[in-house]
């Protein structure tokens, strides 16, 4: 049996948080660079050149890249043979995205939905579990903006609908979408489970590297396939034109019951921010 103490937790959570808001992957650096080579739109060329020189002047002085600093969403694979020390789990998170966002003088958006009174602190966090074998402790926090997140939606098409259902949902809605969630997005595709479980496989499936290969080759292939119906649009960076509208379609997929095909899509603006620390 492994001893966690939360003491720790919450000083990952807190480091994590300030981390992912200025210090933007080095493979979503890598997609905009690989955005440039692609683009042919003057605006948006010189569009993807900003974007990638505030990444550069935020990890350089650790100011956050975006204004919107984001709803934490906490993502934590935790064995069987860990135990947590010191209190409750969820709090010793919360009170890593408290502290993360004093410290790091990130902007606090999070309020109370039906008043709209602000909580003051960013919290609470949104937690996902997921036990796993073992001693293993990761925790992946991800921040997530809002203008991206509001145009994200959920659907249960009737079988007939077939994969090329659930392809032209996830289009037309990038189409619908247009500049609001600041593009070049990512977007995040779950497929299968209930309503809820595509909901978060579309979210998970946001923090796989860019740049990376399905393990699946037919979902790669279908991948491929919707990435380029969506850079057909003409959305382009910032939503002024251009050839990239997304940086890369990621899918998860689980089986699913007969009657329904639940599909949902979670878009990424272009400051994908999530870091992750195995304890």
């Amino acid at each position: 049996m492994r001893e966690i103490l939360t003491e720790e937790i919450t000083r990952h959570v807190r480091d994590l948080a300030m981390r992912a808001a200025t210090d933007l992957g080095d493979d979503v650096r890598d997609a905009l660079e690989r955005a440039q080579a692609a683009e042919t739109s003057p605006t948006g060329l010189d569009i993807l050149g900003r974007l990638i020189e505030n990444a550069d002047i935020a990890r350089r002085e650790k100011i956050p890249m975006c204004q919107d600093t984001g709803m934490a969403v906490v993502f934590i694979e935790m064995g069987q043979e860990v135990h947590i020390q010191g209190g409750l789990l969820t709090e010793a998170i919360h009170e890593g995205v408290r502290q993360g966002y004093a410290d790091g003088y990130l902007r606090k958006s999070v309020c109370d939905p039906i008043t709209r009174q602000n909580t003051g602190d960013n919290t609470p966090a949104v937690i996902h579990l997921e036990l796993v074998a073992g001693e293993r402790f990761k925790i992946t926090l991800a921040l997530k903006g809002f203008g991206s997140e509001n145009m994200s939606r959920v659907t249960l098409l009737p079988p007939s609908a077939g994969i090329e259902g659930a392809r032209d949902f996830i289009v037309q809605r990038v189409a619908e979408a247009g500049p609001n969630p600041c593009p070049p997005t990512i977007i995040g595709v779950g497929i299968g489970g209930t309503m809820e479980m595509a909901a978060l496989m579309a979210k998970k499936a946001l923090l796989r590297p860019l740049g990376s290969t399905h393990p699946d080759p037919q979902i790669g292939r279908m991948e491929s396939e919707w990435l380029a119906r969506i850079n057909c649009l003409g959305i382009g960076p910032q939503g002024l034109g251009g050839r990239v509208t997304a940086l890369a379609v990621h899918i998860n997929t689980m089986p699913t019951h007969i009657a329904s095909i639940p599909v949902a899509v979670n878009i990424q603006c272009h400051a994908s921010r999530h870091k992750a620390a195995e304890l």
